[in-house]
């Protein structure tokens, strides 16, 4: 799978079409599509790996992990991962703010383990 037919995939699977992505990216609108001819910059490569939130080795087609070089303790999904954790989760009577709901689950993570 080429580098251009793996960015197509991933967005179909994200819901995301390859012009929205490109502008997401910080990218011209059809620049994605240039890229079935022409090798990108790894700088445009990992912007849109930003987006679609999986690293540039996945990408790249040197792993399936889409994760392989991200931090393994932070979740793909924040809003999924924020709803695990309940509508209204609160220390000294004080309701947490998603950032410090999101450092309560790494550290979670990180005590619990994977």
């Amino acid at each position: 799978m080429t580098l251009f037919e793996r960015i197509k995939k991933t967005a179909k699977e994200r819901g995301i079409s390859l012009t929205a992505l490109s502008v997401k990216s910080g990218l011209g609108e059809k620049t994605i599509y240039k890229w079935k001819e022409k090798e990108p910059s790894a700088n445009r490569i990992k912007a849109v790996a930003d987006v679609l939130g999986v690293s540039v080795d996945y990408l790249l087609g040197n792993t399936d992990d889409m994760h392989a070089n991200k931090d393994k303790d932070m979740p793909v999904d924040l809003e999924e991962t924020l709803s695990k954790l309940g509508p209204s989760v609160s220390f000294g009577g004080k309701e947490l703010t998603d950032d410090q709901k999101l450092k309560l689950y790494e550290m979670a993570k990180l005590m619990f383990g994977d």
